[in-house]
C-alpha cells in the first residue's frame, strides 16, 4: 500500500490511501491498509461497528454505488462513521466490486487546504480495479492461512489422541530386531519398484511402509493407505479408479479413485491377497501403463504412484491355488522384505513397550511410567499371537489399570490369553527371500541325536525341519507342504533354512 501510495501521489494531491472491508456478519468495517503520503497523516486503524440504519445504506452503495466526494460539510455520516480516527478533510471513496460482490472500498484522503477535481476523480477511478485484486488476494491469503491453521491445529489433535510425536516418527527397534528390514527399505526406498511386505498380522508393516515413503523422492507427496479387504467387491472399481457421473445408480458427481489422490506418492494396498481377481486384472494393467479409467470414463488418465502392497497370506500358495493372478504376483513381487513376528525380535520389547506407555500416558492425559524389570520379564515369556498390535494393546490395558502410578502388565496380560513362556528362537539375517544373495551355508544333515541328549536349538530346530521336507517330499508351499505341516510362513520356513544350510532339493524324488 505504501508503494501504491507514493506511485499515486504524483497524479494526485494526496496526504494518504486508505482501504476498507466489511463484514457482513458483525456489520463491522475493518481498516486493512494504510498509505501516508503526507507526514502529517496520521490514523489509527480500527474495526468500526456500524447502526444498522448506517450499515443497510454502507452494503447498498458498496454493490450499486459510484464514488463519492466526500467534503468537509458533506453530510454523508453513514461512510464517514466506517472511516478511522484521523481521516478528516476532502476524501474521494470508491466500492471494490468484483464479479458484483461488494470486496471493501479505497478512500484517498486530500492534503489539508486541497480538494479533488474531476480530473482527479478519474484518476482515482483508475485505481479501483487493480485494487479490487489486490484485496481479494488478501483475502484468499488470509482464508487459506486460516485453514492452514486449522488443518494443523486438527493435525495436532489426531496426533495427541494417537500418543505420537509426529506421522513420521522413528521406527522402534530400527536399529536392533528389524535392522535387517531397515537395512533393506534404505536399499529399495529411492527408486521406484514395487515393493511387496510380507509378515504375520500385526508386525508393523504399515510403519515399514511409510519409511520407505519418507526416504524416497516421493516423500512430500501424498501416502495413502488402502485396506483392500475393507471394499466391498462391487466398490472396488470406484474407490480404486474413481467413476464419472452418473456411471451408476448412486454416483451423484464424479469422484477420484485412490490412484488419483495418490498421484505423484505413496499408494499402500495392505491385505492385497483380499482384491476379487477382475480387480486384479485391472490393478495389473495400471502396474504396466500407469494409466487408469473411471468407472463410466472413455479417456485414460495418466498416474504416477508408488505401489507399496502388503499381506499375512500366502501369495505364492494362492497362486497354485488359482485365488491369486500369477502375472500381478511376479509384477509386486520385485522386491518382497519378510517382516519377523514379534517372537523373534524379543530384544525390542523393553523399547517398544516404553514407547506403547508414552503414547498411552498422552492419549489418556495419565503419568508417564517406566516399566519395571518384572513387567519386562512377563512381557518377554508371552507368546505375543498378535505381534506388535497386541503388545500396544496390553499396554495400554496395563496403564489404564494402574491409574497413572505404574503398569499393571500382570494384569492385562491375565486379560487375555495366559502367558506361555516360548524358546527364543534365532532371527534370520535375511528379511528377503530369492532376492539377495547369501553365502551358502554348509549343506549337510546334522547327525541324530541319542535319545534323551540336548542338542543346540538350531540342531534341533534344522532337524525338525529336515523330518518335515522328508514328509513333504522337499515341497515347502501349499497345504501339503513343510510350512504347512510346520504351521510357519513360507517366506520364514524358507529364511531359516538358508540360514541353516538346507536345501530342499535333497528331500525330492527327482532332481529339480
Amino acid at each position: 500500500m505504501q508503494a501504491i501510495t507514493a506511485a499515486v501521489s504524483a497524479a494526485l494531491p494526496l496526504r494518504g490511501v486508505l482501504v476498507l472491508r466489511g463484514d457482513a456478519g458483525s456489520r463491522t468495517v475493518e481498516t486493512i491498509a494504510v498509505g501516508v503520503a503526507h507526514d502529517g497523516f496520521r490514523v489509527a486503524p480500527r474495526t468500526a461497528e456500524l447502526p444498522a440504519d448506517a450499515w443497510r445504506k454502507f452494503l447498498r452503495w458498496l454493490k450499486d454505488g459510484e464514488t463519492l466526494q466526500l467534503a468537509a460539510t458533506d453530510d454523508h455520516a453513514w461512510l464517514r462513521a466506517a472511516m478511522p480516527a484521523g481521516a478528516v478533510g476532502d476524501m474521494l471513496a470508491g466500492p471494490l466490486r468484483a464479479a458484483g460482490e461488494a470486496t471493501g472500498m479505497l478512500v484517498v484522503v486530500a492534503q489539508p487546504g486541497m480538494g479533488f477535481t474531476a480530473s482527479h476523480r478519474a484518476t482515482f477511478g483508475q485505481l479501483l480495479e487493480p485494487l479490487t485484486v489486490a484485496v481479494e488476494n488478501d483475502g484468499r491469503f488470509h482464508e487459506l492461512k486460516s485453514l492452514r491453521e486449522a488443518a494443523e491445529a486438527d493435525r495436532q489433535t489426531l496426533l495427541t489422541r494417537l500418543g505420537k510425536q509426529g506421522v513420521n516418527e522413528e521406527v522402534v527397534g530400527g536399529q536392533t530386531g528389524l535392522r535387517h528390514v531397515m537395512e533393506r527399505v534404505e536399499l529399495v526406498a529411492r527408486s521406484d519398484v514395487p515393493v511387496l511386505i510380507l509378515g504375520e498380522t500385526g508386525t508393523g508393516k504399515e510403519v515399514v511402509s511409510r519409511a520407505i515413503h519418507t526416504r524416497s523422492k516421493r516423500a512430500d507427496g501424498p501416502f495413502i493407505r488402502v485396506n483392500c479387504g475393507a471394499i466391498p467387491p462391487e466398490l472396488v472399481d470406484s474407490q480404486l479408479f474413481g467413476h464419472e457421473k452418473g456411471s451408476f445408480t448412486g454416483a451423484a458427481e464424479q469422484h477420484q479413485g485412490w490412484f488419483e489422490r495418490a498421484d505423484r506418492g505413496t499408494l499402500f494396498l495392505d491385505e492385497i491377497g483380499e482384491l476379487p481377481l477382475p480387480a486384479q486384472v485391472r490393478l495389473l494393467r495400471v502396474l504396466q501403463d500407469h494409466q487408469i479409467e473411471r468407472v463410466g470414463g472413455k479417456v485414460p488418465l495418466h498416474v504416477d504412484v508408488r505401489i507399496v502392497a502388503a499381506t499375512h497370506r500366502d501369495l505364492g500358495a494362492m497362486v497354485q491355488q488359482k485365488t491369486f493372478r500369477e502375472d500381478l504376483w511376479y509384477r509386486i513381487n520385485i522386491f518382497p522384505i519378510l517382516l519377523p513376528t514379534l517372537r523373534e525380535r524379543l530384544e525390542d520389547i523393553p523399547a517398544l513397550v516404553r514407547h506403547f506407555a508414552q503414547r498411552a500416558a498422552t492419549r489418556f492425559g495419565l503419568p508417564a511410567v517406566e516399566p519395571s524389570a518384572a513387567d519386562l520379564e512377563l512381557l518377554a515369556g508371552y507368546d505375543w499371537p498378535g505381534n506388535i498390535r497386541e503388545l500396544g494393546a496390553v499396554i495400554d490395558r496395563a496403564a489404564i489399570l494402574g491409574g497413572g502410578r505404574r503398569l499393571d502388565v500382570a494384569t492385562a496380560l491375565g486379560l487375555g490369553r495366559q502367558a506361555q513362556p516360548v524358546p527364543r528362537m534365532p532371527l534370520s539375517d535375511a528379511t528377503l527371500y530369492e532376492v539377495v544373495p547369501e553365502e551358502p551355508a554348509a549343506q549337510h544333515a546334522a547327525p541324530p541325536a541319542a535319545a534323551g541328549d540336548i542338542v543346540p536349538l538350531a540342531q534341533a530346530m534344522q532337524q525338525h525341519i529336515e523330518r518335515a521336507l522328508t514328509a513333504t517330499r522337499g515341497r515347502i508351499e501349499g497345504r501339503r507342504g513343510a510350512a504347512a505341516l510346520l504351521d510357519i510362513n513360507p517366506h520364514t520356513l524358507r529364511a531359516r533354512m538358508r540360514k541353516l544350510g538346507i536345501d530342499p532339493n535333497r528331500f525330492r524324488d527327482e532332481p529339480p
